[in-house]
């Protein structure tokens, strides 16, 4: 067992914090890679899998570890749970991930960070439709004032340069229902088998469905025609933007608890903002400010009202 998950969570934690901080900073930066990649010219199928390459060897030594050393939730494995993690990882590793890099064809990084942050509302409403979860009321007007900010955001756009914003929202909010879905299921999913082994296996399986499917578009000698600027790019998506985030984000979950390491997610949308100003040279208007603004109040109050109806249900 790590020293971190060793350590009874503790909001006072200022380690933890510093890790939960640090890691919603380094998720940020994924999009800023795709961007990036993109102006190489770059397909989303092969950056999907160049930063596949670069996590499964990773997670498959984290994998085989824990079946090694014999953990508890090994035991769990029978082959229908097996399958079903692996499912779960294809959607919310896979296909969420893939409609992400689509949907960053047509979208700005900014625009698209601020999307998908909103995707603790899709797993509220999910969880009100199909896994009983109780309603609440309260966060009503927190939804609508963030998706005030996404629709300011998206009038300007549609204003300015309206070429592919309608299908690139579409598929953003595709990626943040799939993900909102999938965090249903995995929380499942870890009840029986933890939520390291549940992980390894749904990772890896998401990778193996991202590389065979740019084999099977463009063969492997695809790989041997990217320059080393790509290469870089896909190596860099794959440290910061994927594998050192999550272990740092586990970290700081284990030090100061899952509600108090989401609650520094915002983090994300504003690097996301400063460094896409500065490297992509994205526009940054008062549109863009008052949008920005409105959609992480709106986070803001979604999230206290969650705690007050989670509390009063208590």
């Amino acid at each position: 067992m790590s020293s971190a998950s060793a350590i009874a969570p503790s909001s006072n934690d200022p380690i933890g914090y510093a890790y939960a901080v640090a890691g919603a900073i380094l998720f940020s930066t994924k999009g800023i890679f795709i961007k990036l990649a993109y102006g190489m010219g770059v397909s989303s199928e092969m950056l999907l899998s160049l930063r596949m390459l670069v996590a499964l060897p990773v997670y498959l030594v984290i994998l085989l570890t824990i079946i090694r050393r014999g953990d508890k939730s090994v035991a769990a494995l029978r082959p229908g749970v097996v399958l079903a993690s692996m499912a779960i990882g294809i959607l919310g590793y896979y296909l969420s991930s893939y409609l992400d890099f689509l949907g960053l064809n047509f979208v700005t990084a900014q625009y698209e960070r601020l999307v998908l942050f909103t995707y603790p509302f899709f797993v509220l409403l999910l969880g009100i439709a199909f896994f009983g979860d109780r309603m609440v009321w309260g966060v009503v007007p927190a939804m609508l004032v963030s998706y005030a900010g996404l629709l300011v955001i998206f009038g300007w756009n549609l204003a300015t340069d309206p070429d592919g914003i309608v299908i690139g929202t579409l598929l953003v909010l595709g990626s943040a229902i799939t993900f909102a879905l999938y965090q249903h299921l995995a929380k499942r999913q870890m009840l029986l088998i933890g939520a390291g082994l549940f992980t390894c296996i749904g990772m890896s399986t998401a990778a193996v469905c991202a590389i065979v499917q740019n084999l099977v578009l463009v063969g492997p000698g695809s790989y041997l025609v990217l320059t080393p600027e790509i290469w870089a790019c896909g190596l860099a998506l794959g440290v910061f933007g994927t594998v050192l985030p999550s272990f740092l984000m586990n970290a700081g979950m284990a030090r100061i608890g899952a509600r108090a390491t989401a609650s520094t997610a915002a983090f994300g949308p504003v690097v996301t903002i400063v460094i896409a100003v500065i490297v992509l040279a994205e526009p940054f208007t008062l549109y863009h400010g008052i949008g920005t603004g409105l959609v992480l109040l709106g986070s803001v109050l979604f999230t206290q009202a969650e705690r007050r109806a989670r509390n009063a249900f208590k």
